[in-house]
């Protein structure tokens, strides 16, 4: 009986839908997710991207009016009550009354000092602004009267600092002798603005480690985020008052938002190819826990902030040899925090 299988390779067709099915394609692929060498995902410092998210989050026209109104109105109201309250007390109990109008015009004096003491906030911090912006004028136009115009506005702005008044001499007097724009302000940062550098580098030095060890340490949710929504602010301000720009309350928050406005802009509140990604990239976070990976993230991302800050408060723009380093100040405030791993 003869053999009816056939002889030789078997070919099957397939169906060509199943063969070109955009599913199985590599470039529709899902991407491998990012993990550390013990499997645990990468660290990307959710508590400062949120915080940052949420303080640079944009406020509407509307959203402004209403607030405003309602602030307004209540304080109208508020007014109006204790007034009332005042008027009748007088009406019945005299004495009471009069104890009750001396603590009233006690607190109206005291909020017209706030608001003065927020406007002239404000007026440092625009002062600073403008001495920035006319000493990148003279350095990008190599003007010596300008610079030594601007060399002068920076005697008279911190002339009020005892510690700074050899320093002012220094620079009053080589100043003088400088035939070149470009002198003029190498001499401004080496007598002036080294030390107000070093001060602010301590600030954000100070604010990295306290996040990075509450974010590691603190468990709890939420609190990474408040730790550092709150060092951050008071990180901002220090650097503000280490350059003569102390900010009131409304100052503060305005000048946050400022920053962090900038860094969601530019992409800079997110790990990057600096130090920062070498962090993230399992390098050194897989040597600990996923937690202690987000405390060295969120530290580093605090000190990317504390450089902006720096660069928005300071009355001299930064110059490629002066600006600090992220990864330099990141590693000192990470040294020996968690311990030799």
């Amino acid at each position: 009986m003869a053999n009816s299988r056939p002889q030789g390779p078997v070919l099957f067709e397939l169906d060509p839908k199943e063969t070109t099915s955009p599913a199985l394609s590599p470039a529709t692929a899902p991407p491998v997710p990012d993990v550390t060498s013990s499997g645990d995902p990468v660290a990307t410092g959710q508590a400062m991207q949120m915080m940052a998210r949420l303080s640079a989050r944009p406020v509407s026209r509307l959203s402004k009016i209403f607030w405003a109104t309602l602030v307004a109105l209540l304080g109208f109201i508020a007014s109006m009550a204790a007034w009332s309250f005042v008027t009748g007390l007088l009406t019945t109990y005299p004495v009471l009354g009069m104890v009750a109008s001396v603590l009233f015009v006690i607190l109206v004096l005291a909020g017209l000092g706030l608001a003065i003491r927020e406007w002239a906030a404000y007026a440092r911090l625009s002062r600073l602004d403008r001495l920035r912006s006319r000493a990148k004028a003279a350095q990008g136009d190599g003007d010596l009267g300008a610079a030594r115009k601007v060399s002068d506005e920076l005697l008279d702005l911190y002339k009020g600092r005892p510690a700074l008044a050899d320093a002012r001499t220094k620079l009053k007097d080589r100043a003088a002798e400088a035939f070149d724009a470009d002198a003029v302000f190498m001499i401004a940062e080496q007598t002036v603005m080294d030390p107000l550098d070093q001060r602010a580098r301590e600030e954000v030095v100070a604010a990295a480690r306290q996040v990075a060890l509450v974010t590691a340490l603190v468990p709890l949710a939420l609190a990474d985020v408040v730790t550092a929504l709150t060092s951050n602010l008071r990180m901002i301000r220090r650097i503000a008052e280490v350059y003569g720009g102390r900010a009131g309350t409304w100052g503060s928050w305005k000048l946050t938002r400022t920053v962090l406005t900038h860094l969601v802009a530019t992409g800079a509140v997110a790990v990057g190819d600096d130090l920062i990604g070498s962090f993230a990239g399992g390098g050194v976070l897989s040597k600990v826990s996923r937690r202690f990976g987000e405390g060295v993230v969120n530290g580093a991302l605090t000190a990317r902030v504390g450089v902006a800050a720096m660069e928005v408060c300071r009355p001299l723009p930064f110059t490629r040899d002066t600006r600090p380093s992220v990864s330099k100040l990141v590693s000192r405030s990470l040294t020996g925090l968690f311990g030799n791993k």
